[in-house]
């Protein structure tokens, strides 16, 4: 039979041990404020539940990380933290180093989306490579301002969100160079026209 736990322990049902409350995880929704397991049960209801659900079995450093260090489990290499990306995570850094993280990276974009382009498509603007096509045919192949051939960047309003047209790299540059503002883009032709230098000949050989 299982011990009854004393006032100041609590009972693990997995284990059926009494134990302090150190040994449990905090739990906030729970009337004692306590995880149901124990840490030790829990972690190992955790693994059990991952080896069910097909996930591999967390891989470990095989020799002690000095501090500074971290151990990447793809390369099976010890790095500088520094060459870890940064998140949000307690640690501070990805699990994974830089190059292995951007391999990872690219590999989901593959799977997921087909490649890169999909993917950055999809993600900043809504919409794929199939729209983008049919978009760049509506336009005749060409920038929807000067008309040169082959445009690869997506136009879109920064405020809406909402995508206006496919433009070369100059013309799209150009647009956010003036903040897409219609007054500022007037203010340019205006002074083009009226401003702009022109050599004169004053007499031979002196403009």
């Amino acid at each position: 039979m299982f011990d009854l736990p004393e006032a100041s322990d609590k009972f693990c049902p997995q284990c059926g041990r009494s134990l302090p409350t150190s040994a449990f995880h905090r739990n906030r929704r729970r009337p004692d404020g306590l995880a149901f397991y124990c840490k030790t049960c829990a972690a190992a209801r955790s693994e059990a539940s991952r080896r069910k659900r097909g996930v591999a079995p967390e891989k470990k450093a095989a020799v002690p990380v000095a501090d500074g260090l971290k151990w990447c489990p793809d390369c099976a290499q010890i790095k500088p933290v520094e060459e870890f990306p940064r998140t949000t995570k307690a640690s501070g850094r990805h699990s994974y180093c830089k190059p292995c993280h951007n391999a990872r990276g690219n590999e989901s974009k593959q799977r997921l989306y087909g490649g890169n382009r999909e993917y950055h498509l999809r993600r900043r603007y809504g919409v794929g490579q199939k729209e983008f096509d049919e978009l760049l045919a509506e336009q005749g192949g060409v920038c929807a301002i000067c008309g040169s051939p082959d445009p690869q960047h997506l136009d879109h309003d920064h405020r809406t969100g909402w995508v206006r047209g496919i433009l070369c790299f100059n013309c799209n540059g150009g647009l956010g160079q003036f903040r897409d503002s219609p007054a500022r883009l007037a203010r340019a032709i205006t002074y083009l026209r009226g401003t702009t230098w022109q050599r004169v000949l004053i007499h031979p050989g002196v403009f």
